[in-house]
C-alpha cells in the first residue's frame, strides 16, 4: 500500500493530503467538490507518484469562508510547490494553477489544466460572452445554485435530495468564489517558461473550447480532448491514462 500522510493546516491555509511515493503531483480541485471528491479516480497514480491533494480554504472538511479569492489561493498553492513538481488544476483550480505556475517559473516539471474558467483569455467569443451574461442570474440558495450552475458548465454530477452536508458546503463555497473571468492570466510569462503544459477539454462546450483553444495557442501547450463526463473531466474514461502519459513524457 502506498504511504499516506494527512497534514491539517491552519483554517486560512489549504488542507493537504499526501498519498503514495515517487515524483510529486500537486492536484488542485475546482468549484463545489473538494480534493477528495474531485481526484478520487486518480488515486491509483499513487503507485507511481506522490499525490499532493490540496483542499482549498473554504471547502470541507475545513470551515466555511464568505469570500474565496483565486489570487490569494494561487499564492498559497505556489508556496506548496517544490522543485520538480507536476501541477494539475481542475476548473477553478486550473485558474489558480495558471497563476501559481507563473509565480514559480523555475520550479515546475509540468503544468496541466482541465477546462479552467479563465474566460478573460477568450473575451469577445460569442459563446463566452453569452455564458458570462447568464451568471448574474445565478440563485444564491445552495440547491438552486447547483441546479443552475452544473448544467451551465456541462457537469453531469447527479444531485441527491437532500444535499449531503459536504455537497451543500461545497455549493456555499462556490457561491463565495471571486468570478474567475477577473483573473489576468500572464500568458506571455507562462509561454516563456520551459516546463511542458497540457490543456484538457471535454469536447462538450463551445465556451470551454474557446478558452482551451486560446490557452493552447498562447502557451504553446499540448492539447487533449477527453469526452464522456462533461466538465467533470477527472471522472472521464481515459483521463487518468491521458494525464499519466503526459506526466511520464514530462
Amino acid at each position: 500500500m502506498p504511504a499516506q500522510l494527512s497534514i491539517f493546516a491552519h483554517v486560512d491555509e489549504p488542507q493537504v493530503e499526501v498519498l503514495g511515493q515517487g515524483p510529486r503531483v500537486v492536484l488542485v480541485h475546482g468549484s463545489v467538490g473538494n480534493a477528495a471528491a474531485t481526484w478520487a479516480q486518480q488515486r491509483p497514480l499513487a503507485e507511481r507518484y506522490t499525490l499532493v491533494l490540496v483542499t482549498r480554504p473554504g471547502y470541507p472538511p475545513g470551515p466555511p469562508r464568505e469570500r474565496i479569492d483565486f489570487a490569494e489561493q494561487a499564492e498559497q498553492v505556489a508556496t506548496l510547490l517544490r522543485p520538480g513538481d507536476h501541477l494539475v488544476g481542475h476548473s477553478y483550480g486550473g485558474v489558480i494553477s495558471l497563476l501559481a505556475a507563473s509565480q514559480r517559473p523555475d520550479t515546475l516539471r509540468s503544468l496541466t489544466v482541465n477546462e479552467p474558467p479563465a474566460f478573460g483569455v477568450a473575451r469577445g467569443d460569442p459563446a463566452v460572452e453569452d455564458f458570462l451574461n447568464r451568471f448574474p442570474q445565478a440563485p444564491r440558495e445552495p440547491r438552486a445554485y447547483l441546479d443552475f450552475f452544473l448544467p451551465l458548465v456541462g457537469s453531469n454530477m447527479p444531485l441527491p435530495d437532500p444535499l449531503p452536508p459536504d455537497l451543500e458546503a461545497g455549493a456555499r463555497a462556490a457561491l463565495g468564489e471571486r468570478p474567475p473571468h477577473e483573473a489576468e492570466i500572464p500568458l506571455s510569462e507562462l509561454a516563456a517558461t520551459r516546463f511542458p503544459k497540457l490543456v484538457v477539454s471535454g469536447g462538450h462546450s463551445a465556451v470551454f473550447d474557446a478558452v482551451c483553444d486560446a490557452l493552447e495557442r498562447e502557451l504553446g501547450a499540448e492539447r487533449a480532448v477527453v469526452p464522456g463526463a462533461g466538465h467533470s473531466i477527472p471522472r472521464a474514461p481515459g483521463y487518468t491514462e491521458t494525464l499519466a502519459r503526459f506526466l511520464e513524457s514530462a
